[in-house]
């Protein structure tokens, strides 16, 4: 990884983790996996009916399997396909626009240090985290 992509991941991720940030991602793959399959098996026992139950039965299920997977933001951060950071590194240059640091440590007390920018770093994050990754944001209790 780059050395500035690198700062900018790390500054992502200690503003996160000082705001306690927590996503969910929904993995809407896997549960349509899980209703197809159910509903699949309900056809087999059962015919015509056992589609209909299968498929009602797999469609809680999956949602079930799928819903309130919480996980620290950072955690997510870091596991991103270099294609999702370079992203989330172009959205969050662009608001620091020509601010220039040394390293991660500068980066960070120079947003942190800076409640404005600090807070568009937070929205820029957030923005990405909802529209490009489909997640659910909660703030820890």
């Amino acid at each position: 990884m780059a050395p500035r992509m690198d700062d900018v991941m790390r500054l992502c991720c200690e503003i996160s983790a000082h705001d306690q940030i927590k996503v969910a991602v929904k993995n809407s793959t896997k549960g349509a996996l899980v209703a197809g399959g159910t509903a699949f098996v309900g056809a087999l026992l059962g015919g015509p009916p056992g589609i209909a139950i299968g498929g009602a039965v797999g469609g809680l299920l999956g949602s079930w399997l799928t819903s309130g997977q919480f996980r620290p933001l950072p955690q997510i951060l870091m596991e991103l396909p270099p294609t999702q950071q370079q992203k989330l590194y172009n959205d969050v240059v662009s608001v620091l626009g020509n601010l220039d640091w040394m390293d991660a440590a500068q980066l960070i007390a120079l947003v942190m240090g800076n409640a404005t920018l600090q807070q568009q770093v937070t929205a820029t994050l957030l923005n990405y985290i909802t529209k490009e990754l489909r997640a659910e944001v909660r703030y820890q209790d």
